[in-house]
């Protein structure tokens, strides 16, 4: 009996959450996918392990775009569209700011955030509230933008807010509202998390996920990020999607300028008229097209052109006591030396000691994320990938053991309890870890930088354009939106859709 069709309309490279999201956009429409995955679960980083008898969140802090029950926004609207139904709990808090002289917990929601702000910085409320509003239409507007073409004029008209802000940084647009400096702190601790520095990042950037994140709060699946991609996993199979573990695809074949199909490491050549793929370009484009010579010199020029973003460094605990009895009061923590973005990046380059760090509580949001009388702590920095480049293979161990016990001392120090002591079970995820598992480039988790000339509304004019090779389109961390689990399933659903619209082109043809 066969095992692959004779062709299939589409291959998808990675059972992540783009592939995943693909993958049901296309079978919505009748088409017929493969997805080859080359693990033997879904998910890709939306994934948990188990130590101890425990199940584990291996990297989801949070996701965006979800919403209530009965009013979803649009990551959870699109999920439940598609008949995958996950168990979101909602975050208690936005973050809680742990900096020199500023300890402040803030809570989703304009009104709520800016009325702390001022709690914290007299005299600020107004301010941060015509900001936070400033970051609504914004992202209102970029939203609208992106679903249908609409005229010069009607964006003169209707998006002032968009064309007044979308050639400033994050900085530049920060400094006309003359905030206190302790409320400038307040709004700047996650910016460094998605990858830029404030003097870098493109206002329209900060706006995308300002937005989204304060003004409507943050949700985990019950179950850890696997419940998300087991999900989808399923739902599609349930459509007729094929989904094959352990296969992975080592070439896309490319004859005279069009994508014919894949050869998998064991072998199999399998015809697909078009491929979706999960790995980064500068994977693709260097060793996966066969024969190379149909990589346009174009192609090799845009991805060298980018600047790879952050990788990640994680500390996973699981400690014997519960969160409150060693004095961890927060689900999301942003701790550092200095609020000082660009001294912070800088920081970044390095292999540590680092000076900025995101602590994670699963329990603070779901109390029965691991058994009675214990919880889940995660401590996280996130690298550039240049640093750990420099780590050979006999300095991995000693490396990776100092980087950890510092992150675990600096958190000590902070609440007051050595946390070395009451450890159950240790996992430390490096930026090799991350390359080895999900296989993304260097270890890079969020994508290419956002720089003002390279962003999100760049990007989305140099796309067409980006189309090296006919049939071939991407899908993951790399991709337009860039940055999260949220945007992953966002470009899943932007490739698909290129894909269904060239078939109708080529129909109508």
């Amino acid at each position: 009996m066969q095992f692959y069709r004779d062709r299939y309309d589409v291959i998808v490279i990675g059972g992540g959450l783009a592939g995943l999201t693909s993958a049901l956009v296309l079978a919505e429409k009748g088409r017929s996918v493969l997805v080859l995955e080359r693990h033997n679960l879904p998910g890709g980083a939306a994934t948990s392990f188990v130590r101890g008898g425990v199940e584990m969140e291996a990297a989801l802090h949070e996701m965006m775009g979800i919403g209530p029950e009965g009013n979803r926004l649009t990551i959870g609207r699109f999920l439940e569209d598609m008949g995958v139904f996950v168990d979101w709990r909602k975050l208690p808090e936005a973050y809680h700011a742990s900096f020199p002289g500023l300890e402040v917990t803030l809570h989703p929601g304009f009104e709520t955030f800016a009325r702390e702000a001022d709690a914290a910085a007299p005299g600020c409320y107004e301010k941060v509230l015509r900001l936070l509003n400033l970051t609504k239409e914004v992202f209102d507007s970029v939203n609208e933008l992106s679903l249908r073409p609409i005229s010069k004029l009607g964006i003169l008209m209707k998006h002032r807010a968009f064309i007044r802000t979308v050639g400033y940084t994050a900085k530049e647009v920060l400094d006309t509202f003359d905030l206190p400096e302790k409320a400038l702190d307040l709004l700047t601790p996650y910016w460094l998390y998605v990858g830029s520095p404030l003097d870098e990042l493109p206002f329209t950037v900060y706006c995308m996920v300002m937005a989204d994140y304060i003004g409507y709060g943050s949700y985990i699946p019950g179950k850890f990020s696997h419940e998300m991609s087991l999900k989808m996993a399923e739902r599609a199979e349930a459509m007729g999607v094929q989904i094959e573990y352990r296969q992975h695809v080592e070439k896309i074949l490319v004859k005279d300028g069009r994508v014919t199909g894949v050869r998998t490491a064991r072998g199999d050549e399998i015809h697909a008229d078009y491929v979706i793929a999960a790995p980064y370009p500068n994977k693709v484009y260097t060793s996966m097209i066969e024969p190379l010579s149909e990589v346009p010199e174009q192609a090799i020029k845009t991805v060298n052109g980018r600047r790879l973003s952050l990788t990640a460094f994680s500390v996973v605990l699981l400690l014997d006591r519960p969160a409150e009895e060693l004095n961890i009061r927060d689900y999301c923590i942003f701790h550092g030396d200095t609020t000082d973005t660009a001294a912070l990046y800088e920081n970044l380059a390095g292999l540590g000691p680092y000076r900025y760090l995101t602590c994670i509580c699963h329990n603070r949001a779901n109390p029965d994320a691991t058994p009675f009388g214990t919880c889940s702590f995660s401590i996280t920095a996130l690298p550039r990938v240049d640093g750990w480049k420099t780590v050979t293979a006999d300095d991995y161990d000693r490396v990776k053991h100092a980087v950890a016990k510092q992150m675990i001392d600096d958190m000590s120090q902070y609440y007051g309890v050595d946390l070395s002591a009451h450890i159950l079970e240790i996992v430390i995820e490096t930026p090799m870890t991350v390359a080895h598992y999900t296989g993304m480039w260097n270890g890079c988790i969020y994508s290419y930088s956002h720089t003002m000339d390279d962003h999100l509304i760049a990007r989305s004019q140099t796309a067409d354009a980006e189309r090296f090779i006919e049939g071939l389109e991407f899908a993951g961390a790399h991709q337009l939106a860039g940055d999260g689990m949220g945007p992953q399933i966002t470009n899943g659903r932007n490739a698909a859709s290129r894909v269904l619209d060239e078939m109708k082109r080529k129909n109508a043809e």
